[in-house]
């Protein structure tokens, strides 16, 4: 799959909503939905104002995250940039949104991880303990190392989705997604890029653990450290590939020493131990 589809696409047919407003920032996040051919995909923007347009960068920082993951070798859910004319309220706008397929198989239903670990965690069981007796202590893991590594301020329990076959009898997580609200996505400028510390240990939404991404990798106890594929530099251009003209280069830049900082810094705490 071509994960950048640079060509202008006509795309006003999209019928988009609003998730909700970023925390924090001015501007709404949209989203919309297509049936083709059976098969459902999702489409959503990056933080939209209605005066300003698209105002963010989270759908580049989704196609970001989703390379970074194949390189470490992180089952996550695959996302397409696309350039493309939408309608929003009348007035069509030139942007870069980003598009998933859904990733229920057949026969499943979704239910957000807050919800039923309220269903169905024993008295005096944290949310994480709850996922370690359900199986899921690898996936848990894997995910608190992705979220240190991309400072993710977004990952409350909804954003983590428990997928159930009645019929088969089978429930997983699915797999992760949902990284927008990541990086610098607060970057507006290259002067808020410039000044920006990448190390900072900034406060997140964090449903599982606490609102640290460094301290939460400490929950990762000695010797469960998830067997990763190594990050090496010469990945930056892997990562960046075909974003020049969406994204400055400064932002490029500094995504990348944040990346590559903390992936360094995770490593100094594994080698530590």
């Amino acid at each position: 799959m071509n994960r950048i589809i640079h060509e202008k696409q006509d795309m006003t047919y999209l019928s988009w909503s609003k998730i909700r407003n970023s925390s924090g920032t001015a501007g709404s996040f949209l989203k919309a939905y297509s049936m083709l051919g059976g098969k459902k995909t999702y489409y959503k923007l990056s933080n939209f104002d209605q005066m300003g347009g698209i105002i963010g960068h989270e759908c580049v920082n989704e196609i970001i995250v989703d390379r970074l993951l194949d390189i470490l070798g992180i089952p996550h859910l695959h996302y397409q940039l696309i350039h493309a004319d939408v309608l929003i309220a009348g007035k069509t706008h030139e942007v870069y949104l980003c598009a998933s397929e859904d990733f229920k198989q057949r026969g499943e239903s979704k239910l957000a991880l807050d919800a039923y670990w309220d269903i169905e965690h024993q008295e005096g069981e944290s949310a994480l303990d709850f996922c370690i007796r359900s199986g899921w202590e690898e996936y848990i893991y894997q995910m608190l190392v992705v979220d240190f590594l991309i400072l993710n301020r977004d990952r409350h329990g909804a954003n983590i989705e428990v997928l159930r076959n009645s019929r088969k009898k089978t429930i997983h997580l699915a797999p992760l997604f949902d990284h927008g609200l990541s990086l610098l996505f607060n970057c507006r400028d290259d002067a808020a890029v410039e000044d920006y510390d990448v190390m900072a240990d900034k406060r997140v939404n964090n449903y599982i653990g606490s609102g640290s991404t460094w301290e939460n990798l400490k929950l990762i106890p000695k010797g469960k450290e998830p067997q990763l594929n190594p990050l090496k530099e010469s990945d930056k251009a892997v990562l960046l590939n075909g974003l020049d003209g969406i994204i400055s280069q400064a932002l490029q830049d500094k995504i990348w020493e944040m990346i590559w900082r903390r992936w360094c810094a995770y490593e100094d705490l594994c080698h530590s131990r």
